[in-house]
């Protein structure tokens, strides 16, 4: 299969329109070609395309940057010569000045397939920015790892934020150019907005379900992205960052485990088994120990659980329900230990006056779910098959594959 900066590196065709028009990049570290050079690189050597600049989103063009809420600064390409402005610095949107430096917008990043990943943000404001300023902007699409897929809550109205552009749920199940594509309907912007789409790819199919597995590399496209079974579990997992709980950052295997130094493994699996088993299917969460080096419980010895999604014997793509997974954890260990300080109070992704979770999940919902001791699996699963249908119906029109 292809992907659309390999296509467009190896169809003349469709750089053609790019004759004469000066050409900006939207990247990060996993832009790269089949053969492993960055996007960047690899348009430079082209030698055709008039190369005027290029920006980074959150973790910086080349992923410098370790954990949210870390901004990088804007630089000249020490090797082409180019500005390079951040979009996680100073600004989130790009300013006039920016936008008066390109015709037109590559933009060629991977996502995860999550709402909270800040690329789904960062993808509309540079759209809204393109519509403002009579901007192109072209979407080198990538693969969604993982796959079709609808999970979790809507964003609410008034709810939206850095990790939530947009009322979609919490794993949307689309490609960063189809998410385009319901962006520019979605919002009524006029802009001439293209996908270079993909060449082969079919979403359904194992063992990658979304990715490519054995065909492509995996490169981190932000640094606690290590492999494609972190981004199996990222639609649950994230929301361990609105908590006490670590996600499993300063380990080799972030937001695939969970846990803390005052856990009983044991029990939180026993009441989630008798809660609602079902929403524990398609995994096989395994009780392990593991002492984080940095962030949360840094140098202490964690009780927790690894969520293994690796193979076919533990996995099944259609029953794996991360968002549900985890919600399950947070209502067991409410029930186990009422008093438990489980949600986070801190600044998250500039949000300061709304708690984290709430963030995380575009509304109060879950979390008052989860703190309400009558409130049932049956309730959380009757809101969520519903925003899930209407998100089902809304993409529709717009999905390519």
């Amino acid at each position: 299969m292809k992907f659309g900066i390999d296509r467009l590196l190896s169809e003349p065709a469709l750089r053609k329109p790019l004759a004469g028009r000066r050409v900006a990049l939207l990247a990060h570290p996993a832009s790269v070609t089949r053969g492993l050079v960055h996007s960047l690189d690899a348009l430079a050597a082209l030698g055709e395309l008039r190369l005027s600049a290029a920006f980074g989103p959150q973790h910086g063009l080349r992923g410098d940057k370790q954990d949210n809420m870390v901004e990088s600064p804007d630089f000249t390409d020490p090797v082409h010569g180019i500005p390079i402005f951040s979009l996680y610095g100073s600004v989130r949107r790009p300013t006039a000045a920016m936008m008066d430096t390109f015709d037109v917008l590559l933009v060629d990043l991977q996502d995860l397939g999550c709402r909270v990943y800040t690329f789904v943000t960062t993808l509309r404001y540079v759209l809204e920015a393109c519509a403002q300023h009579r901007k192109s902007l072209w979407v080198l699409d990538r693969p969604n790892p993982i796959g079709r897929p609808i999970e979790g809550l809507a964003l609410q109205p008034g709810a939206e934020s850095f990790v939530g552009a947009a009322p979609m749920p919490m794993r949307h199940g689309m490609t960063l150019g189809e998410l385009a594509r319901w962006f520019v309907h979605s919002l009524k912007l006029d802009v001439d907005c293209q996908v270079v789409s993909l060449e082969g790819w079919n979403p359904h199919v194992g063992p990658g379900f979304g990715w490519p597995l054995g065909e492509r590399t995996w490169v981190n496209p932000s640094p606690n992205a290590p492999n494609l079974f972190m981004a199996r579990c990222y639609p649950g997992t994230v929301m361990l960052e609105g908590t006490t709980l670590s996600e499993g950052r300063g380990t080799t295997r972030p937001l695939e485990l969970f846990g803390a130094p005052d856990l009983d493994v044991a029990a939180l699996l026993g009441v989630m088994r008798a809660q609602s088993p079902a929403w524990l299917r398609g995994c096989q969460p395994r009780p392990c120990w593991f002492e984080p080096t940095f962030h949360k419980h840094a140098g202490r010895l964690c009780a927790g659980v690894q969520l293994h999604v690796e193979d076919p014997a533990h996995y099944d793509h259609r029953a794996f329900r991360p968002w549900r997974a985890l919600a399950l954890l947070f209502k067991a260990l409410r029930q186990l230990r009422p008093d438990y300080p489980l949600w986070r109070d801190f600044p998250y992704e500039y949000e300061h006056e709304r708690l984290a979770i709430d963030v995380i999940n575009g509304g109060e919902a879950l979390r008052r779910w989860v703190d309400d001791p009558a409130a049932t699996a049956q309730d959380l699963e009757a809101m969520a098959a519903a925003d899930e249908a209407v998100w089902q119906g809304s993409r529709e029109p717009f999905l390519i594959y």
